[in-house]
């Protein structure tokens, strides 16, 4: 059976687009960012592009690709575009699908929606969530409001440097099923990718 992985974060710069490359790999999945704001030089897709290896993966195109590096709904008003869920379509593909929001779960698409609403209730929700000052918080909020949409966390993965009280006490108040972690490596690049994917490819069946 195939599944829509939809991975979002605790904030921006927490490592979603480093998990979405090993998840794509793990799988051999299709890859898509519905919305890449700024940086469309090097985006997300092709910093996936560039680390993953297999040779089934398809990358969608972006549905909004914005040039100003600020939150979609202040991006899209700069390139004078209305962003609304209804018109985000996603890809049609007869394979397993990752799929990256921007920045956090709450982050507005418009002064109506945020990334929250791009997500489907068939879908394997992945929080990513790394160690700092009130990640604790930020990780059991998002929880929170997945669950208060009616949404179920698949699971959790950690990225960055281990913190074991932090990442000890997340699982035990979330009830989350903790998929791994990502450790701080020194570059990452497709052999790394690999590794990891094997690590995690049977914990995502």
């Amino acid at each position: 059976m195939k599944h829509t992985y939809f991975v979002t974060g605790i904030g921006t710069e927490v490592g979603k687009t480093l998990v979405s490359a090993i998840l794509t790999e793990a799988l051999e999945a299709d890859y898509w960012k519905p919305i890449q704001a700024g940086d469309l030089d090097n985006s997300d897709s092709h910093k996936v592009q560039k680390l993953v290896s297999n040779a089934k993966t398809v990358f969608h195109k972006n549905s909004f690709a914005l040039k100003t590096p600020m939150s979609p709904h202040a991006a899209a008003e700069i390139d004078g575009v209305k962003i609304n869920a209804e018109n985000i379509t996603r890809p049609e593909t007869k394979n397993n699908l990752v799929i990256e929001g921007a920045g956090g779960l709450l982050v507005p698409i418009s002064d109506k929606e945020t990334i929250a609403d791009l997500i489907l209730p068939g879908d394997r929700i992945i929080l990513v969530s790394r160690h700092y000052l009130g990640s604790i918080n930020h990780t059991l909020l998002t929880i929170e409001a997945l669950k208060s949409r009616g949404l179920h966390c698949f699971g959790i993965i950690f990225s960055g440097e281990e913190n074991k009280t932090t990442e000890s006490i997340i699982e035990k108040m979330s009830g989350v099923n903790i998929l791994g972690r990502i450790e701080q490596e020194p570059y990452f690049d497709q052999n790394v990718i690999k590794e990891y994917a094997e690590i995690f490819r049977e914990k995502l069946k």
